[in-house]
């Protein structure tokens, strides 16, 4: 029998007898169910967190930071049965799977430390002035279905912490882990202030225009943010967009082969490639070119893709259908074009599983579709450049700005080119590391706002300014 999922409402575990199915990417079979929510069951999970909120709003810090251990305690405890249910839902290896969940407990720990300190802005014979941060109210978070679990805790702690209160939407792909995740912690919240509910697409629209939510933050493509933006202007909630990227990295001619070869194939093809903040164009210094692009051919065909419940497995399946069709037409453009394959390009459609085999591509144009979009999934064009400026130039010709990445052998040197990227991010000789007291936001199309750090908290928060006149009225 299939397992059926509850949301939680007000405290409480619930469903509405309406299901939609949840699908292992890596054999198509379904493996659970979860509600499937209308305007009925939202307005109820928003009256709980508006009901909740007077309260929440009141309680210390202190007190806020005592109940996210208990939560951090809670996964931690259950962490082999979130990583398989994770892998089951999602696609990716057991390993990448538990590093998500490992992330999860380490975000539950640290975020809360984070402050928010009131600031005297006046301290005069006149006046004292002073400004405080004060929580925007009910939040609605709208999770992307790559780090289902990672990317709801990243919204819920900081929204819980600056005094908000939220209502949760995983995406209908990979809710079950998350829903598992609120049956665990359904006691540690007071009712209302935490509220997880699953849905189809019309779900979303539902809540980013529903009247009684103060603000938005969501992460997903860019293309459905801006329907996001449009939808919350209609009563000027406030938003937090974490959108699309295609990420550059730039091979310096002083790059060791031997030392990058390996490491910017898992940029590029770390969950099957599905990562906003992967390296998704990568030039190489035409010095180096034949040798790294050869280097990184060969470490592709070793790589084993398949079920990420199996043993040996380090690349997954595409994560949902749309997705897998897309990542193939892809392909079939570059193809279609005559563009050089190093590795990969073929599939098999008899195998069932949305399995794309890892593709790289040799030195396809700027104008085509592989480098110009965002393919997220298990593809990397390769691409040669010969001077500094050129390749500066190349990487920000991009509607996109969320991160690139510069390897080279002569790191303080490369901090003068990475200061003239036009992306929220820039790493040196590593990609995709995140910290939870770090900002993590976009340039450009990549996105609205910030996440992580004293920036991501402020999102969720108002300024208020008190000020007491020194003279008695």
């Amino acid at each position: 029998m299939t397992t059926q999922y509850k949301n939680l409402i007000n405290g409480e575990l619930v469903d509405n007898g309406q299901w939609i199915d949840v699908v292992n990417p890596a054999n198509e079979q379904v493996i659970g169910q979860v509600p499937d929510c209308g305007q009925a069951d939202l307005d109820k999970a928003v009256a709980a967190a508006r009901a909740a909120f007077p309260t929440w709003k009141k309680t210390s810090v202190e007190e806020r930071r005592a109940l996210f251990a208990k939560m951090a305690d809670i996964i931690k405890a259950n962490s082999d049965e979130l990583m398989r249910l994770l892998t089951s839902e999602q696609g990716k290896p057991h390993m990448q799977a538990g590093s998500e969940i490992a992330g999860c407990v380490g975000m539950t720990r640290a975020l809360p430390m984070l402050n928010l300190e009131e600031k005297i802005t006046e301290d005069s014979d006149k006046r004292l002035s002073r400004t405080r941060r004060v929580p925007v109210g009910v939040v609605g978070g709208i999770v992307p279905w790559n780090f289902p679990v990672l990317m709801a805790i990243q919204k819920i702690v900081p929204a819980l912490l600056s005094g908000c209160t939220m209502v949760l939407k995983p995406s209908p792909f990979t809710p079950l882990a998350t829903l598992r995740l609120a049956e665990l912690v359904a006691g540690v919240f007071p009712p209302g202030v935490l509220n997880i509910i699953t849905g189809g697409d019309a779900l979303g629209p539902m809540l980013t225009a529903h009247p009684d939510i103060d603000k938005i933050t969501f992460t997903g493509s860019t293309a459905t943010g801006k329907r996001v933006m449009e939808s919350a202007s209609k009563d000027l909630k406030r938003i937090t967009l974490e959108l699309g990227g295609n990420d550059a990295a730039i091979v310096l001619p002083d790059a060791d082969v031997a030392k990058v070869a390996e490491k910017l194939f898992w940029a590029s093809f770390y969950n099957a490639g599905q990562v906003c903040i992967a390296a998704k164009r990568i030039y190489i210094h035409e010095d180096i070119y034949d040798e790294l692009s050869g280097a990184i051919a060969a470490y592709a065909k070793a790589v084993k893709v398949g079920d990420g419940a199996e043993q040996g497995t380090a690349i997954g399946p595409i994560q949902n259908k749309p997705q897998y069709k897309r990542v193939l037409e892809l392909i079939q453009d570059a193809k279609d074009k005559g563009y050089k394959f190093l590795a990969g390009g073929d599939h098999d459609p008899s195998i069932p599983g949305y399995f794309v085999p890892v593709t790289v591509l040799d030195n396809p144009p700027e104008d085509a579709r592989i480098v110009a979009e965002e393919q997220f999934g298990p593809v990397m064009p390769l691409m040669k450049f010969s001077t500094i400026n050129e390749v500066i130039s190349r990487a920000n010709a991009s509607d996109y700005g969320l991160a690139g990445s510069i390897w080279t052998s002569n790191p303080e040197a490369a901090v003068e080119v990475a200061e003239q990227l036009e992306t929220g991010t820039v790493w040196i000789n590593e990609s995709m590391h995140l910290a939870p007291n770090a900002p993590f936001a976009g340039h450009k199309q990549s996105g609205f706002g910030a996440e992580l750090g004293e920036e991501g908290l402020l999102e969720f928060t108002y300024p208020q300014v008190i000020t007491i006149a020194r003279e008695a009225a």
